[in-house]
């Protein structure tokens, strides 16, 4: 199991808002090359996101189905990559004083990385995961900023 944590300089529900945007993860998620497809309904459980990942000309389509859903709190997916099997991705969202302390905890479920799992695999996990949450923070704080200068008065 690899986890990171990270806290985000915006509210819960602005993080949540880029969770909930299927469309979006190819700008957060490290390694997708694109988003092929995303049920309208996403991330209500039995949605289905489907991507491209990879490294260069090396790439496989993955699906990821939401298992549990809690807006603004939690959400948990499945991503299923074959031949490499599943892993269970558990994202949740900890009101932080006005930000967020966001966990990621990722866990193999079936296939081959079932046996590799544990040191090293875990440690390339984590680093990897660590990237997706400093990418997913510089979104919501950006996002964040936005509408506050907009907001003040030109002087």
């Amino acid at each position: 199991m690899a986890r990171n944590r990270r806290l985000i300089l915006s509210s819960p529900s602005e993080v949540w808002s880029l969770l909930s945007d299927g469309h979006r993860y190819g700008e957060w998620v490290t390694g997708t090359q694109q988003v092929l497809a995303a049920d309208p309904h996403w991330p209500e459980v039995g949605a289905r996101l489907r991507v491209r990942v990879g490294v260069g000309p090396l790439t496989l389509e993955d699906t990821c189905v939401v298992r549990i859903c809690e807006p603004r709190h939690r959400l948990e997916l499945e991503a299923k990559a074959d031949p490499f099997g599943a892993a269970r991705i558990a994202m949740n969202l900890i009101p932080w004083g006005e930000n967020t302390l966001f966990t990621l905890d990722w866990h193999p479920l079936r296939g081959p990385g079932t046996r590799m799992h544990g040191l090293p695999v875990d440690y390339v996990v984590a680093v990897r995961n660590g990237m997706m949450l400093t990418k997913l923070a510089r979104i919501a704080v950006r996002e964040h900023e936005a509408p506050q200068r907009s907001a003040r008065p030109s002087s």
